[in-house]
């Protein structure tokens, strides 16, 4: 079952309750979205790091529910 970008963004949120989240529907199919986390919870932490953590936040969906994430993790200034 697919998954809403909604949803992606509440557990993305939950994880992260400062982070700004923005999620888009590629392919309008629930499989493939984008995703641009900015969130101080980054900082000092390497890309494959932060990814990780957006990953893990998403609580076994990636790959499952969700086919695809293109991600864009920011550390705000």
């Amino acid at each position: 079952m697919a998954m809403v970008g909604a949803e992606i963004e509440r557990l993305i949120k939950q994880a992260f309750p400062d982070a700004m989240v923005t999620v888009v529907d590629l392919a309008g199919d629930g499989d493939h979205f984008a995703a641009r986390v900015t969130s101080a919870t980054f900082k000092g932490k390497s890309r494959i790091q932060q990814h990780t953590m957006v990953y893990d936040a998403l609580q076994g969906n990636m790959g499952n529910a969700l086919h695809a994430l293109a991600l864009e993790t920011i550390v705000p200034t």
